[in-house]
């Protein structure tokens, strides 16, 4: 495999973790906060809700720049696999203490 093609997938790699790696990061971020806001801090369920919603912009806005700042497209695929489970365990844990429903 030449130098070019593999720079070539190297981008598609990171392009495709931008998109869909990013996008989960997001949605799941959105809904740990949707979750945790009126928990910790006695907030309305609909204001914690879009309060989630927005604050998901930027966490995918942040996820694609790690992405791209990356040393390598393994590094920028675990980073974000990372960050999934975390919040993915944090969303459980939330999901079985408060009571809420998938």
């Amino acid at each position: 495999m030449t130098a070019g093609v593999r720079h070539r997938l190297g981008v598609a790699s990171r392009a495709v973790a931008a998109i869909a790696g990013g996008y989960g990061v997001a949605a799941l971020s959105s809904v740990v906060l949707a979750l945790c806001l009126p928990a910790v801090f006695g907030m309305a369920r609909s204001e914690a809700t879009m309060t989630g919603l927005l604050a998901s912009f930027a966490v995918f806005a942040l996820a694609v720049m790690w992405v791209f700042a990356a040393r390598t497209a393994l590094r920028a695929w675990s980073g974000l696999a990372v960050i999934g489970a975390v919040l993915g365990s944090f969303l459980l844990l939330l999901m079985h203490s408060t009571g809420a429903a998938a």
